[in-house]
């Protein structure tokens, strides 16, 4: 009986060692939580970091097409009519009053540009039929009787 005793005493853990082993569960849990929330808050920061900038080339956009029709609304008015007419009348230009004042040039050789039919539609286009190289197109069962169940070509017709 001493014998069983002292066996099971042998083999049994102190107090102190199972007051550590918990220590020890505690702070690997502890660790385990830490390392998910890192993770957690790195993912966020970075998807909030993201999102800012997407927000900053969005303003970047709007302020660019802002800019844009701006500028096409400048043109507008610098290329209209009556500042057009502004514009020719300081530079020494006059409109033509009658037709003696307007000559033409006849060049040799010259073939006028034909307008291009705007009622005719365009040809149909053929649909493309797509092929396949044989390589392909050759199914298993296909290769597997070729390469397995056919016998062998003889030697003498092998070319090189």
């Amino acid at each position: 009986m001493d014998s069983v005793q002292r066996f099971t005493q042998a083999y049994s853990q102190a107090p102190w060692r199972k007051q550590v082993q918990l220590i020890g569960l505690f702070l690997l849990g502890l660790i385990l939580v830490a390392l998910v929330a890192g993770v957690y808050l790195n993912v966020t920061a970075r998807a909030a970091t993201i999102g800012r900038s997407i927000q900053g080339m969005r303003n970047t956009i709007e302020n660019l097409e802002r800019r844009n029709a701006d500028l096409e609304s400048q043109l507008a008015g610098l290329t209209s009519n009556g500042e057009m007419q502004a514009r020719a009348t300081e530079l020494g230009f006059h409109p033509i009053d009658s037709e003696e004042q307007v000559f033409y040039i006849v060049v040799p050789g010259y073939v006028e540009r034909q307008a291009a039919p705007m009622d005719a539609s365009p040809a149909p286009a053929l649909p493309r039929v797509k092929t396949l190289s044989p390589d392909y197109t050759q199914s298993l069962f296909d290769w597997l009787r070729e390469r397995v169940f056919e016998p062998a070509a003889p030697l003498s017709e092998v070319k090189p």
